[in-house]
């Protein structure tokens, strides 16, 4: 994009802006999350065949992604961004449409390249803002989709409870959400390309410096899109709890990252990347040890519900930071940032719309507290990796006080 130098009244509202985005994002995928149950019951497919269907939104991405910095390039930061959130709002009504398996497919096979192209657009906008500013702003930003997400969960879980049909409460929700990511839009960068800026490719693989970084990224992500897409059918199948309460268990694994994410900046200034990682992958894997373990405590007593919450909480605590960390990481790995942001974005995204697949597909041949002993497995892998982003957090961006010098801050851009 453009070498524009904006004041730093402009850059702080549009740091707002796109953390409004963010929240937006966030709220779609809550609100899809807490009603899978009532579409795997609306479109009468099985476990596995959910599972397949699920594996859906993973192939729209990684065909979509791609093109997401085309967009840009050719519209313009904001007018992509725009759009591409838009679409990915108006995606949500899609899956609670389908009467059978293959439509749920298609449906979410739109529904992911969607989310996908919208995800690289406003994290390429929060890089470049936290650029600007000269300070470590993308944990927050991440803890406001998160925010979006538990306001979209709750939402969903009042909904289950009440019984309500998810085609009326997607339409609505697809409508206000829409209104609001075009509200915020107005007030981001409108980022333009210089006139001999060349033209993103359409594919290109990512850098050799990207890919570690993405490995600690898929095992976070992998467990993030387990829980938030399989949370509720465990405890409704695996531990005979009502749909309102298995809702409830998605929106509180939310809540837990939501919180973490806000603070993740705060607590990686002071402990540092690679031991907030390793801490984050130790409590990852003492949740899914407690989800795994609630189904045989379910079997004796009525504590089980109770147990796998709480170890649905712990993984999201554990996983919170790591992504915005991945993003961070990977701006600061090597001559070409932004290819090793997409590199990074396209590794975490697909990663989180496989688990659900894989999850469903386990299940069916096993179970699904087998399921989730894999995804203890790679919660392990945070401890494992947590290492490849020393190098990033060497680098970090110093915080500048609210009342620093903005030509100072320009200047670091």
């Amino acid at each position: 994009m453009g070498e524009v130098v904006y004041d730093e009244r402009t850059v702080r509202r549009a740091r707002y802006a796109v953390a409004a985005v963010f929240a937006v994002h966030g709220a779609v995928t809550g609100s899809f999350a807490t009603r899978v149950p009532w579409i795997q019951d609306h479109a009468s497919v099985s476990p596995g065949e959910l599972g397949l269907a699920l594996a859906f939104p993973a192939f729209g991405a990684s065909v979509a992604m791609p093109l997401a910095g085309r967009i840009s390039h050719g519209f313009g930061a904001r007018t992509a961004l725009r759009g591409l959130i838009s679409l990915w709002t108006l995606a949500l009504v899609l899956p609670s449409l389908a009467p059978n398996l293959w439509t749920l497919c298609l449906a979410l096979f739109v529904y992911g390249a969607t989310a996908g192209m919208a995800d690289v657009a406003m994290n390429a906008l929060g890089v470049d803002v936290e650029n600007r500013l000269g300070r470590s702003i993308m944990s927050g930003l991440h803890g406001m989709w998160s925010v979006g997400a538990l306001i979209g969960s709750a939402a969903g879980t009042l909904a289950a409870h009440l019984g309500s049909d998810a085609r009326l409460h997607h339409a609505l929700a697809a409508a206000t959400l829409t209104v609001l990511a075009l509200a915020a839009c107005q007030w981001v960068l409108d980022l333009r390309p210089t006139e001999d800026e060349e033209p993103p490719p359409h594919f290109a693989l990512p850098p050799r410096s990207a890919l570690l970084i993405g490995a600690v990224g898929f095992c976070a992500v992998f467990a993030e899109g387990a829980s938030i897409d399989w949370s509720a059918v465990y405890l409704r199948d695996q531990l005979g709890t009502s749909a309102g309460l298995a809702a409830a268990c998605t929106t509180g694994f939310m809540l837990t990252m939501a919180l973490v994410r806000i603070a993740g900046d705060a607590i990686v200034n002071r402990y540092g990347a690679v031991r907030t990682v390793r801490a984050g992958g130790v409590l990852a894997a003492l949740g899914g040890l407690l989800v795994v373990v609630a189904a045989q405590t379910s079997a004796a007593a009525a504590a089980g519900p109770a147990v796998a919450m709480a170890g649905f909480a712990l993984m999201g605590l554990g996983i919170a930071v790591v992504v915005p960390l991945c993003f961070a990481a990977a701006g600061r790995s090597g001559p070409n940032a932004s290819l090793a942001i997409t590199g990074v974005a396209t590794i975490t995204y697909t990663s989180g719309l496989i688990a659900p697949s894989a999850i469903g597909t386990l299940a069916q041949a096993t179970n699904l507290m087998v399921s989730f002993g894999l995804v203890t497995f790679l919660a392990c892998g945070l401890v494992v990796l947590a290492g490849v982003l020393r190098a990033g957090e060497r680098d970090r961006p110093k915080v500048t006080a609210p009342g620093g010098d903005p030509a100072a801050q320009r200047a670091r851009s």
